[in-house]
C-alpha cells in the first residue's frame, strides 16, 4: 500500500469513526464501519519499524478493560488489534495485578495497589502518595472518553471514574483540573505522558470485544499519523486492566512504535509495574514502588 493510499484509508477511518461517535445507526452505517475497520487493518502495514529515528520522548497508554489474552489475541472479533500486534510488538506473558479494576490502575501509576481491593470512587480512596502524574508535574495529560467535565470525581453515564486514576491522587488536584480532560477528536497528544481511557463500551468492559476493536481502529490512526509518531518520538502501549475474572490475570499488551521491529513478540514475564518502569525509564524518572523491581520492556521492544 502506498503512502497516498494509506492516507486515504485513514481518512475514511476517521470519517466513519466520527459517524459512530455521534450515534449514527442503520445498515448503511454498519457497512461503513466494517469498511473503515478493514481500511484501518490494511493501513497497519509500515506502522512500526524504521531507521534514522528520533529518540522516544512521548509515551501514550491506552487502557482497555476486562479481557483475557485469548479473548483478544487470535480472535476474529479483534481484526485491528491482531493486525496491529503482527505489524508491531506483542507481550505474550503480560499479567495484571488484581481484581477488580481500580487496584490495577493505581498499581500501574504508583507502583503499588495502595491496599485498594474495590472499585470505590475517589472520595473513599484519598491517596496522598507519589504517582507517575506527580512525578511529571505539568508534563502529563489524561484523556477520558465520555467524561462530562475536567477531573470529574464521580461516575457519569459511560464514564467510570475508577478507570481514571489521576482523580484518586490528592496531591495533584489542581493539576487534575487542568490536565485530566474529556477526550475529543481534537485532544492534543503532545504531552510527555498521555493516559487515554475509552468509555465503558469502547474499552470492551460493557460491550463486545468487537466494539473496542472498532473504536481503536477509528481513534488510533489519528495518533499514528502525527509527525511525532512518524519521526519515532512517540511510543504507544495498549494494555488491559485485568482479565475476565480468571486467576492467572493474563492480559494482552501491545507496543506500537517506529523503534519496534514489525512482528516482535516477547515471552518475558511483564506486568503493569513493568509498564510503569518502562515509562519512567523513557522519561528519565525515578522508579516508584514495585516498578524498581519489575522487568523493563525497553530492550525487548527496541525502545532504547
Amino acid at each position: 500500500m502506498t503512502q497516498r493510499s494509506k492516507a486515504r484509508a485513514l481518512a475514511a477511518v476517521l470519517l466513519v469513526a466520527g459517524a459512530v461517535a455521534t450515534g449514527c445507526g442503520g445498515q448503511a452505517a454498519g457497512s461503513q464501519v466494517a469498511a473503515a475497520t478493514q481500511a484501518a487493518v490494511a493501513a497497519t502495514t509500515g506502522t512500526c519499524g524504521g531507521t534514522g529515528l528520533a529518540p522516544v520522548r512521548h509515551v501514550v497508554w491506552i487502557v482497555m478493560e476486562n479481557q483475557a489474552y485469548g479473548n483478544v489475541i487470535g480472535s476474529r472479533s479483534a481484526p485491528y488489534v491482531n493486525r496491529l500486534a503482527k505489524a508491531c510488538g506483542l507481550a505474550t506473558r503480560f499479567s495484571a495485578e488484581a481484581h477488580p479494576s481500580l487496584p490495577n490502575y493505581i498499581a500501574m501509576t504508583s507502583g503499588s495497589t495502595q491496599g485498594i481491593s474495590d472499585d470505590s470512587q475517589p472520595s473513599a480512596h484519598r491517596l496522598g502518595v507519589t504517582s507517575l502524574f506527580s512525578q511529571l508535574g505539568t508534563r502529563w495529560r489524561a484523556l477520558n472518553e465520555s467524561m462530562p467535565r475536567a477531573c470529574d470525581l464521580k461516575d457519569a453515564g459511560q464514564y467510570a471514574v475508577r478507570h481514571n486514576p489521576a482523580t484518586y491522587y490528592t496531591g495533584i488536584r489542581a493539576a487534575c483540573a487542568k490536565q485530566d480532560l474529556p477526550l475529543t477528536s481534537s485532544s492534543p497528544l503532545t504531552a510527555a505522558f498521555t493516559f487515554v481511557t475509552p468509555n465503558v463500551c469502547h474499552d470492551m468492559h460493557s460491550c463486545p470485544v468487537s466494539a473496542g476493536d472498532r473504536w481503536l481502529s477509528g481513534w488510533l490512526p489519528r495518533l499514528l499519523r502525527t509527525s511525532a509518531y512518524r519521526a519515532g518520538s512517540t511510543a504507544v502501549f495498549i494494555t488491559w486492566d485485568e482479565d475476565d475474572g480468571a486467576a492467572h490475570q493474563h492480559v494482552p499488551t501491545l507496543v506500537v512504535s517506529r523503534h519496534t521491529r514489525p512482528g516482535t513478540r516477547s515471552a518475558t514475564a511483564f506486568d503493569h509495574y513493568s509498564l510503569l518502569r518502562t515509562t519512567e525509564d523513557i522519561l528519565g524518572l525515578p522508579k516508584l514502588g514495585a516498578a524498581s523491581r519489575a522487568a523493563s520492556m525497553r530492550q525487548a521492544f527496541g525502545l532504547g
